[in-house]
């Protein structure tokens, strides 16, 4: 069966959760006797290439890559349903002629692509990541920084969320200052947009903005019929989407990992400072200044922090964390995927604090594998994949405080600590994953 997987960024320049999920799939389908090829994209931003379609190998799988800087985002609108992108989308379809689409991320390609798949007959599976149905910055998390259920009525959670984004970005236009403070940013979104039929609203530049974001939630809802079946990684996941009125037939199933599983437990130091770790994105989101302030509260020389993640990814923010690392904190960079599980046997714990809705990070399943103990902040698509006290520890998302009660823990019981390191596992490999994805294709195909 010849599969084209659809994913917005891939290898080797991007190499995070959703595309090793995207090469993983591919990798073993194609053992198995299928023809996988992968369809990707570059981000307006990025280095501009020669052509707007070209096309590489990577580890053996095809991959067809069309730049988004020859068609960039004019306005809100274009980051969900760009019908620019069309003409691409087709001739690249043509040329592969899939017996199925696999779409694991629909940035860049926007809904657009399901619509060309509707027209051409081809049979979708989808794979939801994180928020991007429902959420404008896909991460069911609003302008407060608290947890959002998804849009409202008016949608002015939306504008909100948006407003502020702008209000970030240097050089932002002053009427949007009022969004960066965050009591009054959900009010002033909700004025406006009962204020949005006034001709001094509709003409101006934020006209287009509301229309896009009013519009936005009902739209891919609409065409996010064309999936034919969804995949889940987390119960959480599911629910959310189910909640925003999505009714595909969806199913639940665990990512699997291939990472080293011979790192024993017994080859883990009983004693010394406990290694705390954290593998990812360096980014606010990502609750990396938390696990920081949470590590300096600990006794001085009885445990030790490893950052593992890239410095360039939001400069401003590394160098604010730079600045607050105090003894025993290293920032070490990024590393091959393939290095892993050294990196995770020189852990003791993996600390994940994130702030947002996480969704079976990767790293957490390989750290489970690899009898690595994780603590993790208190949201479902984490606790998930944790046995309390026994696999890894929870703490209040966005609490400096609870994370750092939580890592005093470890650090005074040892015991504790060898306990969970010998009852830490995660048996769910890349071909049971991939089984279970065979006989949703089957539902479909």
């Amino acid at each position: 069966m010849k599969i084209a997987f659809f994913v917005h960024c891939f290898f080797p320049g991007h190499f995070y959760g959703t595309e090793t999920y995207t090469l993983n799939l591919a990798l073993r389908l194609k053992e198995l006797g299928h023809d996988p090829v992968v369809v990707t994209a570059i981000f307006p931003g990025e280095e501009r290439q020669a052509a707007v379609v070209t096309r590489y190998e990577y580890r053996g799988i095809p991959v067809v890559c069309f730049d988004k800087n020859y068609m960039p985002n004019r306005r809100v609108r274009d980051t969900y349903h760009q019908p620019e992108v069309r003409e691409v989308l087709e001739g690249i379809l043509d040329e592969i002629h899939p017996d199925l689409v696999h779409v694991t991320h629909l940035v860049n390609h926007t809904a657009v692509l399901l619509e060309v798949l509707c027209a051409k007959g081809i049979p979708t599976v989808g794979t939801l990541t994180d928020f991007y149905g429902v959420c404008f910055n896909n991460k069911l998390e609003n302008a407060a920084g608290d947890l959002c259920a998804g849009p409202n009525a008016s949608r002015s959670n939306c504008l909100a969320c948006y407003g502020k984004a702008v209000s970030a970005q240097p050089g932002a236009s002053p009427r949007y200052r009022i969004f960066a403070k965050e009591k009054f940013a959900e009010p002033a979104a909700s004025l406006i947009m009962r204020a949005r039929g006034l001709d001094r609203i509709r003409q101006s530049s934020i006209g287009p903005v509301i229309e896009d974001l009013r519009l936005r939630p009902d739209a891919l809802r609409n065409l996010y019929a064309q999936y034919a079946a969804l995949i889940t990684p987390t119960a959480f996941l599911q629910h959310a989407y189910k909640d925003n009125g999505f009714k595909n037939p969806m199913h639940a199933i665990w990512f699997g990992t291939d990472i080293d599983r011979n790192q024993l437990s017994d080859t883990r130091p009983a004693n010394g400072p406990v290694r705390f770790g954290f593998i990812g994105q360096i980014a606010p989101h990502k609750g990396t200044d938390l696990l920081i302030n949470a590590f300096n509260r600990l006794p001085k020389g009885r445990a030790t922090l490893d950052i593992y993640g890239p410095a360039q990814q939001d400069p401003r923010y590394f160098a604010e964390l730079e600045k607050i690392a105090g003894e025993g904190v290293q920032f070490r960079g990024t590393f091959p995927s393939t290095d892993m599980a050294r990196v995770l046997s020189g852990m003791d714990v993996l600390v994940i604090p994130s702030v947002w809705y996480e969704n079976s990070p990767l790293v957490l399943l390989d750290a489970l594998a690899t009898n690595t103990p994780v603590i993790v902040s208190n949201v479902e698509g984490l606790t998930e994949f944790i046995s309390e006290g026994e696999t890894g520890l929870s703490f209040e998302r966005g609490s400096v405080d609870a994370l750092a009660v939580a890592m005093q823990r470890l650090v005074d019981d040892r015991d504790l600590l060898s306990a969970m390191i010998a009852k830490t596992a995660y048996p769910r490999t890349v071909s049971d994953m991939v089984d279970d994805t065979l006989r949703v294709y089957g539902t479909v195909v």
